[in-house]
């Protein structure tokens, strides 16, 4: 039975407390699904950002305000849209938030990512048409029921807990990134922020595809050693405060550098250490920007255009890509049982944002259930 009533935590002005209150469970479109949230994800410094977003970032819209956020829900299917196959009511599933408009170019040609009106239902938009789509998707996963379109579902296999499907937006952005890279096993991969929570899923992902060569700086060592744990014949760690980067890896690999940087800091890093990693590229590497350093970087364009160089800017993934994670965790190539589950209530998540205490690092997985 589906209740006319949920509940929902409701943002009424950027950085307030959220308010829990009942309203209307929202009723699927012809090409939508209803789903029953069973776990969000939360950013460990979510709070951080709601407060201070239309200051960072004016030019990525919020949705109007009372809004209801949460990036990474996962649930079952409580209904299905007049014109939605190939699911199933009580289905599992994992629901990427990327919202596309359907209808320019981008779409068009399929490259979910580059439409014009890119959308994270339940977060920020990236252009003039995101109201609209926070219009027809106005709730995010910091609820009991949410309504999305079919095309975000990724069906999860038995094995893969709710609690574990919504850490799949930072592990799934790291596989994107690893992807666009060429990854394969042959590759030589520098992890940029390894104990990090988008670099931790980078780690796990690399694993997962097979690389043979795995390269992981950070600032916490204690961090680090547990990430080599995670297969020490095939990952090297390096604590930033031992030296440059460019200097260790490149003493690792002979003096050839790395294949691909995949750099996962945070908006508040220093520039100087993201040029540093890039420095570790051997001739032809290329490295990929996932972790959205803020600082404007001085790059040696000259001579990365002499060594073939490339570096480039990756956003999320896309469903297709999060059904891979879903098939590999199924197998058991990709380990999501390194997380260590925080579970929440909705009405503890202005505590949650507040600040999360003894945070262990990416391996810390936090999430409400609604």
């Amino acid at each position: 039975m589906i209740p006319s009533k949920m509940r929902a935590a409701r943002m009424y002005d950027a950085g307030a407390p959220m308010v829990i209150e009942d309203v209307p469970v929202p009723r699927p479109g012809p090409l939508d699904v209803l789903v029953r949230v069973r776990a969000c994800g939360i950013v460990p410094n979510l709070g951080n950002v709601l407060s201070n977003w239309t200051t960072w970032f004016p030019q990525n819209p919020l949705p109007k305000l009372p809004a209801t956020f949460g990036l990474d829900p996962a649930g079952e299917i409580a209904a299905l849209g007049s014109g939605v196959s190939g699911v199933s009511v009580g289905q599992r599933v994992y629901v990427n938030p990327g919202r596309v408009c359907g209808s320019c170019r981008a779409c068009r040609s399929g490259e979910m990512t580059g439409c014009v009106a890119y959308t994270f239902q339940g977060y920020f938009g990236f252009g003039p048409g995101s109201q609209q789509l926070f219009d027809r998707y106005p709730y995010g996963g910091l609820s009991e029921y949410i309504v999305a379109p079919a095309y975000a579902l990724v069906a999860l296999p038995d094995n893969v807990t709710f609690e574990q499907a919504a850490r799949f937006g930072y592990i799934g952005t790291a596989y994107s990134a690893l992807r666009k890279a060429g990854a394969r096993p042959s590759s030589t991969v520098l992890i940029n922020g390894a104990s990090g929570t988008l670099g931790l899923g980078g780690v796990i992902s690399a694993l997962a595809m097979g690389v043979t060569c795995i390269l992981g700086t950070g600032r916490n060592r204690d961090l680090l050693e547990e990430v080599k744990c995670l297969a020490p014949e095939r990952i090297a760690i390096h604590a930033l405060e031992d030296g440059p980067i460019s200097h260790w890896a490149r003493g690792l690999t002979g003096g050839e550098g790395v294949d691909i940087v995949i750099d996962c800091l945070g908006p508040g890093a220093p520039g100087s250490t993201l040029l540093d990693a890039m420095r570790a590229m051997r001739r032809g590497g290329r490295t990929v920007n996932i972790g959205a350093v803020m600082e404007m970087l001085p790059m040696d364009v000259h001579s990365m255009m002499d060594a073939s160089q490339s570096f480039m800017g990756s956003l999320w993934f896309t469903p297709g890509e999060g059904e891979d994670l879903a098939r590999m965790a199924g197998v058991g190539t990709l380990d999501l049982s390194i997380l260590r589950t925080n579970r929440f209530l909705l009405s503890d998540v202005n505590d949650v944002l507040a600040g999360i205490q003894n945070r262990h690092g990416g391996f810390s997985n936090y999430v409400v259930t609604p």
